[in-house]
């Protein structure tokens, strides 16, 4: 028997960052929220760079000062590892963006999400965890509540003027409304471990990501510092060139053979120890036909999700939190739940996607950035901005027709050359 609970202002499916960080800011705006969340936090989860502009809406949701007292790895910049194992001088974000934000975190996503769904619980918000969301309940084509199973709970039904789906690239709402839409030009896989006792940067930079090109450019690696000694190392490339036409599909073989394909990794952690499994996700880049319908939103990676080149994931989850709570909020305060209130946010946020990929894209062209920089000196400060996260000013825009200008200009020489 479906027994009914009272009616919230909204429903939040998911409780990561997205979910957590649009619950929050809705409950400090005086509305109730629940938030039903399949597992358990702690719990695992990859992507555990920030870059500086997730400090905006950290700032918002006050979380900053748990940040600071975090045990986090602080994080100042970034640097890049050619094919060769040639180190690029630091990228550090306080010489190109004097502000306290150009000082972030490299962070244990199972202990960062853990922070912001507690958050959300201190600010108001109910949270249950080992909840799944079955169904979403509806009138006409409105969404009105969902269907929901609770740990040691029957299925019930919970209604809500406003049901927000933030349950990342699992989304029920993309799935169910047909929405999806594969990135055709980002067919990228990604292998990924962990290491304890590799090797670190001396200094400042200690804590910066690290981008690094395997030979012939057939794909890159992160390498990321966290805390305890713990660093994330994956590999990234096509599907096609990770999976097929290999002797062996294990994720352990095709991750050690392009260890040995990159001298900037190999050497850094030939002494460690690994100390997690291998991990592998395939094809992960994906954009929804639309954000809302009425009744209903999407958020963070249940929206979209790009690639972890430049490290957009979790600024794009706290993000789209930002803007789509502030859409439901207005819309709540006005009574009118509409889809054409609910998708309000939508434009401008698909011109940061864009903006990103457009940059994730370059690179994957051969962009060479120092390059780029050289050539265009006084389009430094665009270039930073949108490394740093700065997708929302438009004047960024002015770097595509100077990026595609080099990219024409390098296969010009690469046809001569052959």
């Amino acid at each position: 028997m479906i027994r009914s609970e009272n009616q919230y202002d909204v429903i939040v499916i998911g409780g990561g960052p997205s979910g957590s960080a649009a619950a929050t800011l809705l409950a400090k705006r005086g509305f109730k929220v629940v938030v039903y969340e399949r597992d358990h936090f702690p719990r695992f989860h990859v992507g555990e760079s920030l870059i500086p502009y997730c400090y905006p809406v950290l700032e918002k949701l006050g979380l900053l000062p748990k940040m600071k007292s975090s045990h986090f790895t602080k994080k100042y910049g970034v640097q890049f590892i050619n094919e060769h194992g040639k180190l690029s001088e630091p990228f550090r974000f306080e010489e190109y963006d004097p502000h306290e934000r150009s000082q972030t975190w490299q962070v244990l996503r199972s202990e960062f999400d853990h922070m912001l769904v507690e958050h959300a619980r201190e600010s108001g918000v109910t949270v249950h965890e080992g909840a799944r969301v079955l169904d979403v309940l509806s009138e006409g084509s409105r969404v009105v509540g969902v269907k929901v199973r609770c740990e040691g709970e029957e299925e019930k039904e919970v209604r809500a003027s406003v049901v927000i789906d933030a349950s990342g690239q699992s989304s029920l709402l993309i799935d169910r409304f047909n929405l999806r839409v594969w990135d055709k030009d980002l067919r990228k896989a990604a292998i990924w471990t962990y290491w304890k006792g590799a090797t670190r940067e001396p200094g400042l930079d200690a804590g910066g990501t690290i981008v690094i090109q395997t030979q012939e450019k057939k794909g890159w690696f992160w390498y990321i510092p966290l805390h305890d000694d713990v660093v994330s190392v994956g590999v990234v490339a096509n599907f096609d060139y990770l999976f097929r036409n290999r002797d062996s599909k294990d994720p352990e073989v095709i991750y050690n053979e392009e260890v040995e394909r990159c001298p900037g990794v190999k050497p850094r952690i030939a002494g460690a120890e690994r100390v997690k499994d291998y991990f592998v996700q395939k094809e992960y880049s994906y954009k929804a036909k639309q954000g809302g319908g009425d009744g209903w939103v999407l958020a963070g990676d249940a929206y979209g999700f790009l690639d972890p080149l430049y490290s957009s994931g979790v600024l794009l989850a706290l993000t789209s939190a930002d803007v789509v709570s502030q859409a439901v909020g207005d819309a709540l305060e006005a009574n009118d739940p509409s889809e054409a209130r609910l998708r309000v946010w939508e434009p401008e946020y698909n011109k940061a996607m864009d903006r990103m990929r457009n940059l994730v894209m370059a690179f994957y062209d051969g962009l060479n950035f120092g390059k780029l920089v050289r050539r265009y000196p006084d389009k430094k400060n665009l270039i930073t901005d949108i490394l740093i996260g700065n997708l929302f000013d438009e004047r960024v825009d002015e770097l595509w027709p100077l990026i595609e200008e080099l990219k024409q200009e390098t296969a010009m020489e690469m046809a001569t050359a052959t």
